[in-house]
């Protein structure tokens, strides 16, 4: 087992060296784009938002005690607001530190995805002047035919490697893009949630203060009648 992954090393590094130079931009990019993706991933997770039924947290909006992990987190930093200007600005806050990054990241893996069969394009044309030059200077001899086939070869795999790094990848950033929409909707949710929950509560304090007002204004109204 050994031995074959070792031969197989050996045969995957040969060709990514026959690739030339384009082929290290291509595994720079290559790099950039999974490893953004794998943080991305990592961060939505981390915000563990589909593990809590909405049953419960929107129970964790009424009782703060029960509120626990990344939910119980969020919760306590945007119900601080007493009225439904400072929660809309919690709000804003939140979807400014929470989701930029989301966005910056998943904009850098999409001119990865771009960019990689570019690159394997440039390495195309490369290997094919490559190919061409081998075949204006030689005289058709073994060395000619070794520069030739070392241009093709080159504008292969480039090609070919540029195309492979791109397609996972589009594919990756595709459910990424997905889940981040999905987190994007919940804290909408959230807010109106949130929001409304805010405002029944404000409509019940100033009918109670109007009762109170009332009743007081009742109370004086008999005590003079009476004295």
């Amino acid at each position: 087992m050994i031995a074959w992954l070792e031969k197989l090393w050996d045969r995957a590094l040969e060709i990514w060296l026959g690739g030339g130079v384009p082929m290290i931009a291509i595994a720079i990019i290559g790099l950039v784009m999974f490893g953004m993706g794998m943080h991305v991933w990592l961060r939505l997770r981390e915000t563990a938002y589909r593990s809590v039924p909405e049953t419960t947290w929107r129970r964790w909006i009424n009782h703060p005690d029960e509120r626990q992990g990344p939910i119980g987190e969020l919760l306590d930093f945007v119900t601080g607001g007493k009225s439904i200007k400072q929660m809309a600005f919690f709000f804003e806050q939140l979807r400014a530190t929470e989701l930029t990054p989301f966005e910056r990241d998943l904009r850098i893996m999409k001119v990865c995805v771009a960019a990689a069969p570019l690159v394997g394009l440039l390495g195309t044309v490369t290997g094919m002047l490559t190919t061409f030059g081998g075949l204006a200077s030689g005289s058709g001899g073994d060395k000619t035919m070794g520069v030739v086939a070392s241009g093709i070869s080159e504008a292969l795999i480039t090609t070919e490697t540029g195309l492979v790094i791109a397609l996972p990848g589009l594919f990756f950033r595709y459910q990424l893009a997905r889940g981040y929409e999905r987190y994007k909707a919940f804290l909408a949710h959230l807010e109106t949630v949130c929001s409304q929950k805010l405002h029944r509560d404000q409509g019940r304090e100033k009918r109670e203060l109007v009762m109170r007002a009332a009743e007081q204004e009742i109370a004086r109204t008999l005590q003079r009648a009476i004295s």
